[in-house]
């Protein structure tokens, strides 16, 4: 089976660790300092076959999500791991935002991270 790393620069890697392991509740799965000029985290679910990476390169700039609109959708069907997922979050500090597309309001709640690229929280089964 295909595994999916998403993979991103940050200026902010501290915070960004806290969104998404504090907040959305992923694991830290390895982390590296000075790998060829870049520190970074991994994040996920143990054997799932995902990752996210978080890189920073010291003396380098990334900024901000270029858009409102970039962002990550994690389906939640189960009414209590939805709302363990949101109280989560909201524990950790980070309040919910109205979402740019307004359909993702309808049965989820969308976090901004610390770079400003935005995470839903959605409230439903992944149907295609």
């Amino acid at each position: 089976m295909p595994k999916l790393r998403v993979a991103r620069p940050t200026d902010q890697l501290a915070a960004v660790l806290c969104f998404y392991r504090d907040g959305l509740g992923l694991t830290e799965l390895a982390s590296f300092t000075a790998h060829n000029g870049f520190d970074g985290v991994m994040l996920g679910a143990p054997q799932a076959p995902y990752h996210l990476e978080f890189t920073h390169q010291p003396g380098h700039h990334v900024g901000r999500a270029p858009t409102a609109d970039h962002l990550l959708v994690f389906y939640l069907p189960e009414r209590s791991e939805w709302e363990a997922a949101v109280q989560r979050m909201q524990a950790a500090g980070f309040a919910p935002l109205p979402a740019y597309n307004p359909y993702w309001d309808q049965l989820g709640l969308t976090f901004e991270d610390p770079d400003g690229y935005h995470v839903v929280l959605q409230h439903s089964a992944w149907a295609l």
